[in-house]
């Protein structure tokens, strides 16, 4: 997957408009706060994903704060989507070890990231199997209100 094609539909409509990746401020170095602020995710967290290797290696300053870039950004972006997929921090990990491995990872985070796509494809199904169970409770009270005279 391209960076583009990872990217939220709103990113990616402002590509294709300006040619510009959007950015906190535009740059390409971003303090803890500013990442924090504009991914949703706390420091505290930040610095978690650093610590057990879900994050590449983020650069510092000579006085040792952390300076975040666009690539950085990118990545977080791809973490969210896994995330919100369900994808288990120890299979978000593996992944981000194999992509610092090389390309010659590639057929690895592919079976990866495959077989967590069945896992969100199994979990979808139960999701509209649900939701069919509330569609059809919703119209029976439905039903029920409007044949007992109370719209």
């Amino acid at each position: 997957m391209t960076v583009m094609e990872s990217a939220p539909a709103q990113v990616r409509r402002i590509w294709a408009k300006t040619g510009k990746h959007p950015r906190p401020t535009g740059q390409d170095r971003y303090t803890i706060s500013e990442v924090a602020a504009h991914t949703g995710l706390t420091a505290h967290t930040l610095r978690w994903y650093e610590r057990i290797g879900l994050m590449p290696h983020v650069d510092r300053t000579h006085t040792g704060q952390r300076r975040f870039t666009n690539r950085d950004l990118d990545w977080l972006d791809l973490v969210g989507k896994l995330r919100l997929t369900g994808m288990p921090v120890a299979d978000m990990v593996r992944y981000a070890e194999l992509v610092r491995e090389g390309r010659h990872t590639f057929a690895e985070r592919e079976q990866l990231l495959t077989t967590h796509r069945e896992n969100v494809r199994e979990r979808i199904a139960e999701l509209q199997s649900t939701l069919e169970v509330l569609d059809y409770k919703i119209d029976v009270y439905a039903d029920a209100r409007r044949a007992s005279g109370r719209v």
